[in-house]
């Protein structure tokens, strides 16, 4: 009896690791999701570089204006970009914790047969084959990862608003910098339009021509950024809910371990 109470302890708890091994890797699979914030950082840059693009284009009556702007946007830029690193960061380091080369007994585990017998003539007795049942059951409790996920739980646990909020934040940044972004095509782009026609003289044909082509340039430019920042928000949006999954299906799996896993030493030696 106690020979198979072990066998079922064991067949449990590899079966813990198995499912904790799968849960890591979800973790992994989710922290891995950072590398598609580069967008924001790379849009973040486009936002403190406006008053630069816009320079050629701006009316003189508007240069002072745009130029106190621009020293606002110059001193919020480090402040928008620590909001992704520390997204990343913590992503990161999510994902260094959950990490494939963290140690798990379950493969050791395989190779520890399910009893043994006292051989009084080599001095293995009863008591060290308890023992042996003992250490075996030691080994079980903490094998499968079950430390590590506990560990990842408790980041997850501790970092679950924190980033939901900053997510929260990356997403209304990006909401300013389309604003941006709108107020800078129409201004460009309608300037263009009203200065393109007086280069239609025969004699200004080649700066015409070179105008619309500038113009259809800078049309294209604002068309992938705006689909850029659309993708950036989904993305955001995406990884938001994806964290809410990840916590709440960590949360249920953070419940103490099934009964076997705790089964009382007693019972092993029915």
């Amino acid at each position: 009896m106690k020979a198979r109470s072990l066998l079922v302890l064991l067949c449990c708890l590899l079966l813990a690791g198995c499912a904790s091994q799968r849960r890591m890797a979800e973790v992994r699979n989710f922290a891995a999701e950072s590398a598609k914030l580069s967008a924001y950082a790379d849009l973040s840059q486009r936002f403190r570089d406006t008053y630069q693009r816009e320079l050629p284009y701006l009316p003189p009556a508007a240069e002072q204006r745009e130029r106190d702007t621009d020293r606002q946007r110059q001193q919020m830029y480090p402040d928008l970009l620590a909001i992704e690193r520390t997204v990343v960061l913590y992503l990161r380091t999510l994902g260094q914790l959950a990490g494939a080369e963290q140690f798990s007994a379950a493969q050791p585990l395989q190779q520890l047969s399910g009893q043994i017998q006292a051989w009084p003539d080599s001095g293995l007795n009863p008591q060290h084959v308890q023992a042996y049942a003992r250490l075996a059951t030691a080994i079980a409790r903490f094998a499968g990862g079950q430390r590590q996920q506990q560990a990842v739980w408790e980041m997850l646990r501790d970092g679950y608003q924190p980033l939901q909020d900053s997510l929260a934040a990356m997403a209304a940044v990006l909401r300013l910098y389309g604003k941006h972004h709108e107020n800078e095509q129409r201004m460009v782009l309608g300037m263009l339009e009203m200065e393109i026609p007086f280069a239609a003289a025969p004699q200004e044909r080649l700066l015409a021509a070179l105008a619309k082509a500038h113009q259809q340039e800078k049309a294209r430019e604002y068309r992938l950024v705006g689909l850029r920042q659309t993708q950036a928000a989904q993305q955001i949006e995406a990884l938001r809910q994806q964290h809410t999954a990840l916590y709440q299906q960590l949360g249920a799996a953070a419940a103490p371990p099934p009964a076997a896993a705790a089964l009382p030493l007693s019972a092993l030696s029915r």
